[in-house]
């Protein structure tokens, strides 16, 4: 889903007439790439070795250990010998290397991502309020878009306090247990939420995560009426974040905006009554310079 997808613009419970009939590809993820590629093949415009490749590419998810063809295969539903090819192709462009019969991306994949960060008027525009909020309080201030499932971080501004969490541009945390990701979905259409929870199992980071979907909604419900969400120790032990929606013009949402911060030093008492405040500002301020 793209920062301006209508799942995190449109109003909860309601779809307007282009959202309505068949679902969005971002979120048809009970499908497996494969499957998903199948099914847009009719199109005679649709290149499906383009997307073969680019779902091989998103397929490298796991930092523990480098994939094989066999691994990618199963994992995008796509036979090895066109994974295979895929794998070539990108090896000989610069963005894949091979070693025993593994893989691994190289850094020239980021060029990718720089590419749209480059040119995205929202992750541009919000730097601005994000360095101000981390200047105003000492702590690092993001923000992110709901993609899939998770969230996925287009700005940062680190503060010089030292987070055990490593948060970079294009990381991903799953939202249900995220501050940014309980006000995208919470922002969700009825609809669109009752499949999120269809899809997704919700797994314990800690002994504060929510792992209970009523209890989900609930977190849910409470951070449509307050307007933020705080996320107490649920993705790790002693960290706390605090966030925001960002609306654009309309007043739909676009994106989360948060702050993060070790539990030692801030309450959530103080989160509520001295970060907020700046939050708000800035993600209002942010709001208003957006397009419709």
């Amino acid at each position: 889903m793209t920062p301006s997808k209508g799942s995190t613009t449109a109003k909860r419970g309601s779809r307007t007439p282009d959202q309505q009939g068949a679902a969005s590809p971002a979120r048809d993820v009970q499908r497996t790439p494969a499957e998903h590629i199948e099914a847009l093949s009719a199109d005679p415009n649709f290149m499906t070795s383009l997307a073969r490749g680019l779902a091989v590419i998103a397929a490298f998810t796991d930092r523990r250990r480098r994939p094989t063809i066999a691994d990618l295969s199963r994992k995008t539903g796509i036979p090895r010998a066109a994974v295979r090819r895929c794998l070539y192709t990108l090896e000989r462009l610069g963005y894949v290397d091979s070693e025993a019969y593994s893989f691994a991306l190289l850094p020239k994949i980021l060029s990718l991502g720089h590419a749209y960060l480059g040119s995205a008027p929202l992750a541009v525009s919000a730097q601005p309020f994000l360095d101000r909020v981390s200047d105003e309080i000492n702590e690092a201030c993001s923000l992110a878009v709901l993609e899939r499932d998770d969230i996925l971080y287009l700005a940062r501004s680190v503060s010089s306090r030292i987070l055990s969490v490593n948060l970079n541009v294009g990381s991903r945390l799953p939202a249900y247990c995220t501050s940014i990701g309980q006000v995208l979905l919470a922002d969700l259409p009825d609809a669109e939420l009752d499949a999120y929870m269809k899809r997704n199992k919700l797994v314990p980071y800690t002994d504060r995560t929510v792992v209970s979907q009523p209890q989900l909604r609930d977190v849910l419900e409470a951070v449509r009426r307050n307007g933020h969400a705080i996320a107490d120790q649920e993705m790790e032990v002693g960290i706390r974040s605090i966030a925001v929606p960002v609306r654009d013009a309309s007043g739909a949402v676009v994106a989360g905006m948060n702050v993060i911060a070790q539990a030692s030093r801030m309450s959530i008492r103080d989160m509520r009554g001295k970060v907020l405040p700046h939050l708000q500002h800035a993600a209002n301020e942010l709001g208003s310079i957006l397009p419709r």
